[in-house]
């Protein structure tokens, strides 16, 4: 597996790391929304993540609330079969506010902070974001959040300090005052703004480590939708409007068809050029992939292949106009 330098954290990861949300399973929030995954298997995930260490994929990413605290426990029961010093462990807190009247109260921050490390058996996070953008008006608690993260770095609890949102802009927002390690935007072909919103020059100016998440859509971009298609409750995807759209799920079948085609000589031509494309014009990014079973991870391994710019450009015009 090919390697990058994760920014100014100086830490090699694999160019194709591994997401975790779905080792979660089925969730949902307070609230009744689908935040989970169905399908998962938990025995399927462990050898999954055995595999992972095997084919050198040890950047691992998980949260406080994927299954509310489950996946980060599955990721815990590992260090008897994976070397724990062999993997870079990242996790986040954020997204549920424990009973708070907002996202972020410092005393929940600090308490998850120790959950996690409980949860993943560890005495050091590698890696640990603040999960969204939302510190509620003005940004008023995000002084306080980021002040606990820090001391918890001071205590060795964690090594690096990272900012995550579905939005580029929202991390632009707050970039300055977090100063992250780390950035973990949501990007992939159908939803990019990591060059217009700023947050590409801001990276390379500070040498900023970049992890993007969602990079094939939920699974949606990799066109093997045969039509619209409904998730239970509890799974994230029914949230997703994408997934009922006819034509573009027709249209995403072609463009896989394409990918097959015109990158046949690649291993994994329809992953490898749904990926290389994010990372042509971020030196210091990996992607964070979604890896449920041993053969979700075989696929992975094989799709670190770097495009020419003549195929990044190909493959981009596949995708122009789908954005929704």
């Amino acid at each position: 597996m090919r390697t990058i330098r994760l920014g100014r954290t100086d830490v090699q990861v694999p160019v194709v790391s591994l997401g975790t949300w779905a080792y979660g399973g089925e969730n949902t929030s307070a609230s009744g929304q689908s935040i989970g995954w169905s399908g998962h298997d938990a025995e399927e995930a462990r050898a999954a993540l055995r595999a992972a260490h095997a084919h050198g994929i040890t950047h691992w990413d998980t949260a406080d609330v994927y299954g509310d605290g489950r996946s980060e426990q599955l990721l815990g029961e590992l260090w008897g079969d994976v070397p724990r010093d062999d993997v870079f462990l990242a996790s986040k807190v954020g997204w549920d506010a424990g009973g708070h009247a907002h996202y972020y109260h410092p005393d929940l921050v600090r308490e998850r902070v120790e959950r996690s490390l409980r949860n993943l058996k560890t005495d050091v996070i590698d890696l640990y974001y603040l999960h969204h953008c939302d510190f509620g008006p003005r940004d008023v608690y995000l002084d306080d959040a980021l002040e606990v993260l820090v001391r918890a770095k001071e205590a060795g609890k964690i090594r690096f300090i990272g900012l995550s949102d579905w939005s580029c802009h929202n991390v632009m927002r707050v970039i300055a005052r977090v100063d992250p390690d780390v950035v973990q935007p949501l990007r992939n072909l159908t939803a990019d703004s990591w060059v217009e919103s700023g947050l590409q020059a801001w990276c390379a100016e500070h040498d900023v480590g970049v992890a993007f998440f969602s990079p094939i859509r939920h699974g949606l971009l990799l066109g093997k939708y045969d039509g619209p298609t409904h998730f239970p409750d509890g799974d994230f995807r029914k949230t997703d409007g994408a997934f009922l759209d006819a034509d573009l799920i027709a249209r995403l079948r072609d463009n896989a068809r394409a990918l097959r085609d015109g990158l046949s000589h690649l291993a994994e031509p329809v992953l490898s050029g749904l990926i290389a494309p994010l990372l042509a014009d971020a030196p210091t990014a990996c992607v964070l992939l979604g890896q449920r079973t041993p053969r979700h991870v075989e696929s992975a391994a094989r799709a670190d292949a770097l495009l020419s710019r003549y195929e990044v450009r190909w493959v981009r015009s596949l995708f122009a106009g789908l954005a929704r």
